[in-house]
């Protein structure tokens, strides 16, 4: 069961990819979208099995690498983390495939597209289902590679093949950290399999390793080259420029890639390896500072954005922080939880989103929408659903989930916990108001379109509105249906069993009720709040603007990471390549290298062939010439 369900994905890669052109785009739709539904019922399956018989196994494949002390196999590892990640890719992917079929019916590389989709789900599967860090590299490098076919899918524009570039050049600044880490753990540890490394890890404690110069504790560095890797992959501030521009994919990428998959491997590794990161106090103050960091740059930046899409994608990147620091905290079940609600609510908004989007002729600026709540009644309804998911609203599965992190970062009870608790609740705020901002901009107020008559605005087809159906349906109950089995303590160790290691047990106490009842408080007034703002009195918000125009331009400009980038990185590359190209290429080695070479063989040629003249007496001459050089030569030497 477990090889069919992570093959099935592969092989429908494979029929659409290559057989696509022959079998038509019907088929190709019917095939990739069934083969990652039946994964997804398997998953469904093996994580029952793991909830009621705390079912493990590991299936080995294959033997792939037998070199000196290097055996690495082919394997499919199930516990109850890689059960809840098969679960969530899977599920995500088969709506997401199902959402495509209308999404991108006047599309006319449909059989290319779905190809793609289930190739990125069958590299996550490889990822997540992993046994040793080879595999995992293996998986977490073709998640990168078709990240960058889907983003760059439409390559006709120019923007979209600058976004995929972004993105796989960033990605490859964690991925080199995460190469290190890999190469650091085989050259102390003499293997990569999680199980020996993990045993070992508390024989290397003390141990110190010499790099770049500095004397570091070999836990510490492995776990921050680890970090590194996670941070590209998973948008962390400092390497998150590539998730925003993204959005140039087509909306169901977005969805996949960078609500519930790609992203979240960050995530998941950290969590993986927590038998490791747990003799790391270092890394994990770091991620706090790093996550706490994330959460709210996003959400200051996603109050002034316009794009639909791109206020999403600032909100994933925010929640992402909250997973983080959750793990900085020490609770990795709970990062685990929101990972898992997240993806429900979502997916929702960024698939609701592309109803919207495919509703005003691909038109995604919430300035040139409004008053069509009544329009599309049933996107309005559902992404209303995952606002409140979102923001944490009372007894939606955000709500649960989202209190756990804050609650558990103020249980830490150190500085930094206090501190992630802080920004925690703040960036709460934040995230209701730039949500229910895009709401009420999007569905409420006036019309705003000129280019698009009101009346034209129609409701996608039921294809579309489906796998949002069963989205909202997670969004509203999965939360509480699973709350006290991923978080509660006296079940964790039932739950979780081995994949998760805590080597201090998670408080059991209880925050202040002041503080307990703040966020849900502050995420419900902000919803009056922001229709008051975006709705009633817009001349609020206009002012608001022109009286903090700097630090308006500031977030607009997205804390002028790009320009800093653009200035430190890009310009000076450019600036070394004309240099090596105009001066060292052209002017040293072309001139005196091949062109240098041809040139002076030219000359002579030229000088040459005027002794080529035809007369006889000029040929007598030379050779004459000649026999006097040579004989001078041998008498003086």
């Amino acid at each position: 069961m477990e090889i069919i369900l992570l093959f099935l994905p592969l092989l429908a890669s494979i029929i659409s990819g290559f057989f696509g052109r022959y079998i038509g785009d019907r088929v190709s739709e019917i095939v990739t979208s069934l083969f990652v539904s039946i994964s997804a019922i398997l998953s469904i399956i093996i994580f029952y099995k793991v909830i009621s018989v705390n079912y493990v196994n590991n299936i080995i494949i294959a033997e792939w690498i037998n070199s000196g002390s290097l055996s690495v196999n082919w394997s499919i590892q199930i516990d109850t983390l890689s059960s809840v990640m098969l679960v969530v890719v899977t599920l995500i992917s088969a709506l997401v495939h199902i959402y495509s079929i209308g999404y991108m019916s006047h599309d006319s590389h449909k059989p290319r597209f779905m190809s793609y989709l289930s190739l990125f789900t069958f590299s996550m599967l490889v990822l997540v289902t992993s046994d040793n860090f080879l595999q995992l590299f293996f998986g977490w490098e073709g998640v990168g590679l078709c990240s960058y076919f889907l983003i760059g899918f439409w390559f006709k524009k120019e923007s979209a093949n600058a976004a995929a570039i972004k993105a796989f050049l960033v990605n490859r600044v964690g991925d080199f950290g995460l190469a290190l880490g890999i190469f650091l753990i085989f050259y102390l540890f003499g293997t990569v399999n999680y199980i020996d490394v993990f045993q070992q890890t508390p024989q290397l404690l003390n141990h110190e390793i010499l790099f770049l110069g500095i004397r570091i504790n070999s836990i510490d560095l492995i776990c921050i080259l680890l970090f590194i890797g996670a941070m590209g992959k998973s948008a962390q501030i400092f390497l998150h420029t590539w998730l925003p521009d993204a959005m140039e994919g087509p909306t169901p990428v977005s969805a996949l890639i960078h609500a519930a998959t790609m992203v979240t491997a960050g995530v998941f590794l950290v969590v993986r390896c927590s038998p490791i990161f747990e003799y790391s106090q270092l890394t994990l103050n770091l991620i706090i500072i790093i996550g706490t960091s994330t959460a709210f740059f996003a959400a200051t930046v996603a109050l002034v954005q316009n794009d639909i899409k791109k206020i999403i994608a600032y909100s994933t990147c925010s929640q992402l922080g909250y997973m983080f620091f959750a793990v900085g905290v020490g609770a990795y079940n709970v990062a685990m939880f929101h990972l898992f609600t997240h993806a429900f609510f979502k997916a929702l908004l960024f698939l609701g989103a592309g109803s919207v989007i495919h509703s005003f002729n691909d038109q995604q600026d919430i300035n040139k929408m409004g008053g069509v709540w009544n329009k599309l009644p049933y996107t309005w309804v559902l992404m209303v659903i995952g606002t409140l998911a979102l923001t944490g609203f009372p007894f939606l599965s955000g709500f649960y989930s989202k209190d756990a992190i804050i609650e558990y970062a103020y249980l830490h009870a150190s500085g930094l916990g206090y501190y992630a608790a802080g920004v925690g609740i703040l960036t709460a705020m934040l995230t209701a108001i730039y949500s229910w901002r895009l709401i009420f901009k999007t569905f409420h107020g006036s019309y705003n379109n000129k280019d698009l008559n009101i009346d034209k605005i129609h409701e996608s087809p039921l294809v579309m509105l489906l796998p949002l159906v069963m989205l909202a349906a997670g969004s509203l109950f999965s939360g509480f249906l699973f709350k006290d089995m991923f978080i509660e303590i006296n079940l964790t160790q039932k739950f979780w069993g081995e994949s998760i290691k805590f080597l201090t047990p998670l408080s059991t106490d209880h925050p202040p009720m002041w503080f307990i009842l703040a966020t849900p408080v502050i995420v419900t007034l902000a919803i009056p709040f922001s229709y008051y703002l975006f709705i009633k009195n817009k001349e609020i918000s206009n002012n608001l603007i022109d009286l903090n125009r700097p630090l308006y331009n500031f977030l607009v400009r997205k804390w002028y990471f790009d320009e800093l980038y653009d200035f430190i990185f890009i310009k000076t590359s450019k600036k070394i390549g004309l240099f090596f190209w105009k001066i060292i290429d052209i002017k040293f080695i072309d001139r005196f290298g091949p062109d240098g070479i041809s040139n002076l063989i030219k000359y002579f040629s030229l000088k040459a062939s005027k002794f080529q003249s035809g007369f006889i007496y000029q040929y007598a001459f030379m050779m004459l010439l000649g026999f006097s050089i040579i004989l001078t030569f041998l008498i003086l030497y």
